[in-house]
C-alpha cells in the first residue's frame, strides 16, 4: 500500500493579499476581495474568506498542521455560526481557494495563476515605471486634490475652456500647424504627455486617498497604444474614494490644459491651440462608457460592480430572448440591477453606432491613407528632411489605425455575441 501524503498546512499564495469587503458594492451579499500576486482581484463569499483569513491568522502553527486546521476550523465555525470541520477546511481548500490562486493545496502544491481573459481589455502590458516610481511621483501631486486647491483648479480649468473656445482662432492654428513638421510633432509630444499626466493623476488620487498605487506602463488598447496605472489597491476605498481614483486623471487633463492656456497667452504659439483641442478629445474619450475607458469604471464604482461587460450576457438573454435571469444577476442588489440593464442596453447600441460611423468613413480614410503613403514615398524620393519623413509616418500610422480597429472590434463583437448569447450548436450538438 502507498504511504498517503503527508499533510501540509496551506497558506495563502506567496504574494496574495487579504483585503476586505468590497465597500459599496451591488451585491445583496458583499463579497470579500483577495488581491492575487498577480494584483488580480478575487471575489469571495464569506465563508471562503473566513478559510482564507483564518488559515492566515494561524500560520505561525505550520510545524503541526493537524493542530493548526483544528484551529482554523474552530475559527471558521465561530465565524460561520454553523459547525465547519477540518475535512471539510481541506476540501474548501483544495477544491475552491487552490484553483482560485488563493492558497496553496493541502499537499503543498503551489496554484497556477491563470491569467483572466477579460473582455476589450488592454493587452501586451508592459511596465515602465515600478511601483516605487508612482509613489514618488503621486506624493509630488498629491496635494492637487486637497479642497482648497480642487475647488479653484476646477474654476481655473473652466475659465481656461471659455477663453480658449470662445475666443480663440482654433480652426486657423488648426491648419498652420498640420502645414509643418515640427508643429505636428510638438503637438504630438505634448499629447502624449498629457495622456502621462493623466495617469499620474489616477495615481496621485490613490495616493491621496491612502492607498498605493501600483506600477505605471503602456500597452494596447485593442489596436490604440496606451497608457496605464495599476490602482487595484483603490478597491480598499469606500465609493467616494473610487470615485477620486477614476476621476483623477480627468482632473489633471484639466491641469494640463491650464498650463497651455498659459503658455499659449505668454507666447501666442499656435500649435498650443491645437495641443487644447487634443486634451479635449481625450478628456471626451475617457468620459465616453461604451469600452473600458474612464467614464467605463466611474459607471462601474457608481453601481459597485467590477466588470459590467459579464452581465451582458445574463442581461440580454434576459430581454431579448426572455430567458429566466440568471443566478449572477440576481445575486445584485435592485438599483444596481436596474442601472447595468441601462447600460447594457445603451452601451451596445452606441458601440454599433461609433463602428457604424467608423465604417462610413473607411472609404475615405483608405483613400487618405493612399494618398499619405503616395506623399511619403514622393518626399522620401525628393531628399525630404528626416522630421517630415517622420510625421508622415506617424500621420500614416494614425489614419491607419482606426481601420484595423473596426476590423478587430467588429470581429470580438460578433465572436461575443455568437458564442455567449445565441450559442451556435455544434454539428454533434445538432
Amino acid at each position: 500500500m502507498n504511504d498517503p501524503e503527508p499533510l501540509i498546512l496551506p497558506t495563502l499564495t506567496e504574494g496574495a493579499e487579504l483585503v476586505g469587503e468590497f465597500k459599496g458594492s451591488g451585491y445583496r451579499q458583499p463579497p470579500q476581495l483577495v488581491r492575487l500576486p498577480n494584483r488580480q482581484l478575487v471575489q469571495l463569499p464569506p465563508l471562503l474568506f473566513s478559510v482564507a483569513k483564518a488559515l492566515h491568522d494561524h500560520r505561525h502553527l505550520a510545524a503541526d498542521p493537524h493542530a493548526a486546521l483544528a484551529e482554523v476550523a474552530d475559527a471558521v465555525t465561530a465565524e460561520a455560526n454553523a459547525r465547519i470541520s477540518t475535512e471539510q477546511v481541506l476540501f474548501l481548500i483544495d477544491r475552491k481557494l487552490a484553483p482560485l490562486g488563493v492558497t496553496t493545496y493541502s499537499n503543498g502544491t503551489a496554484p497556477s495563476l491563470a491569467k483572466a481573459d477579460t473582455f476589450l481589455a488592454l493587452r501586451f502590458r508592459t511596465a515602465v515605471f515600478p511601483a516605487t516610481a508612482t509613489w514618488f511621483l503621486s506624493g509630488l501631486f498629491a496635494w492637487l486634490f486637497k479642497p482648497a486647491v480642487l475647488l479653484p483648479s476646477i474654476t481655473m480649468v473652466a475659465a481656461a475652456e471659455v477663453w480658449l473656445v470662445a475666443t480663440q482662432p482654433m480652426g486657423e492654428a488648426l491648419n498652420n500647424a498640420i502645414r509643418t513638421p515640427t508643429s505636428i510633432l510638438f503637438v504630438l509630444a505634448l499629447t502624449v504627455l498629457s495622456c502621462v499626466f493623466h495617469e499620474i493623476g489616477h495615481a496621485s488620487a490613490c495616493r491621496y486617498s491612502g492607498v498605493r498605487p501600483g506600477v505605471m506602463g503602456c500597452g494596447i488598447y485593442v489596436v490604440w497604444p496606451a497608457f496605464y496605472t495599476d490602482i487595484t489597491d483603490s478597491y480598499r476605498l469606500g465609493r467616494g474614494g473610487r470615485l477620486r481614483t477614476d476621476l483623477g486623471g480627468v482632473y489633471f487633463n484639466g491641469i494640463f490644459l491650464i498650463a497651455l492656456a498659459v503658455l499659449y497667452a505668454l507666447t501666442g504659439y499656435d500649435p498650443l491651440l491645437v495641443a487644447v483641442v487634443a486634451v479635449n478629445l481625450e478628456i471626451i474619450q475617457q468620459l465616453l462608457p461604451t469600452l473600458r475607458f474612464d467614464g467605463y469604471y466611474i459607471i462601474s464604482d457608481l453601481v459597485g460592480i467590477p466588470d459590467l461587460f459579464k452581465y451582458m450576457r445574463p442581461i440580454l438573454r434576459r430581454t431579448l430572448l426572455r430567458r429566466p435571469a440568471e443566478e449572477r444577476l440576481n445575486a445584485l442588489k435592485r438599483w444596481p440591477q436596474i442601472v447595468v440593464t441601462v447600460w447594457v442596453l445603451t452601451v451596445i447600441p452606441a458601440l454599433a453606432f461609433q463602428l457604424g460611423l467608423i465604417a462610413i468613413k473607411v472609404p475615405d480614410l483608405i483613400l487618405a491613407n493612399w494618398q499619405r503613403a503616395q506623399n511619403l514615398a514622393l518626399s522620401a524620393q525628393a531628399g525630404a528632411g528626416p522630421l517630415e519623413l517622420l510625421a508622415g509616418t506617424l500621420q500614416l500610422i494614425l489614419l491607419t489605425l482606426p481601420l484595423l480597429g473596426l476590423a478587430l472590434l467588429t470581429y470580438w463583437m460578433l465572436r461575443w455575441l455568437t458564442s455567449k448569447i445565441i450559442k451556435i450548436p455544434t454539428p454533434q450538438q445538432a
